[in-house]
């Protein structure tokens, strides 16, 4: 789901999060609306960053779509599960952007080298493109290798999140400080 808002209000902070492993437990191809399992603190974390001001933006490689395990449809609609989740803690994801390409997949069309595959940085682009985001206050929090590189390649603060050591709530925490950044 791409939302596109009028550009021209103020910018504000965006946190890119990556789904599967920061949001979600990774499941393998999670994909399943009722596979939906929160990361202990997501649901708090993405509350504190509506209440202080930040998009919050979720960006994600969707291989499981290019090697025919799944399609776009069922991605959207584990998105609109996460949304309806989120409603109890009173929070929300402001866009989802997805890659549904892989080099090796064996779906026709799918099967490809992008730029929005990270550690590519097409999906940061797109959606600094379609809201009004400040990059110098923005960044991005993953679980792998890959999140980083593509934080650093579009030069935001990028963190790792290893689902062991701290809640997802007590790194974002930790990364805005107690005051609005907006």
């Amino acid at each position: 789901m791409t939302v596109i808002n009028d550009l021209t209000t103020s910018r504000r902070p965006a946190a890119f999060l990556d789904r599967d492993g920061v949001l979600n437990i990774d499941r393998g191809y999670t994909h399943r609306p009722d596979e939906l399992e929160w990361v202990d603190g997501a649901p708090e974390a993405v509350r504190l960053l509506n209440d202080v001001g930040y998009l919050v933006i979720v960006v994600t490689n969707q291989s499981g779509v290019a090697r025919g395990f799944y399609g776009e449809d069922a991605v959207r609609r584990f998105h609109a599960q996460m949304q309806v989740a989120l409603k109890r803690y009173s929070a929300h994801i402001d866009a989802f952007y997805y890659c549904p390409h892989h080099p090796d997949g064996t779906v026709k069309g799918y099967a490809l080298r992008c730029a929005c595959r990270k550690p590519g940085i097409g999906l940061l682009e797109q959606a600094a493109r379609e809201w009004p985001i400040d990059l110098s206050r923005s960044f991005l929090i993953g679980d792998k290798p890959d999140d980083l590189e593509a934080a650093a390649t579009f030069k935001i603060k990028g963190l790792l999140f290893d689902n062991g050591s701290a809640s997802l709530l007590t790194m974002v925490t930790n990364q805005i400080g107690t005051g609005s950044n907006a």
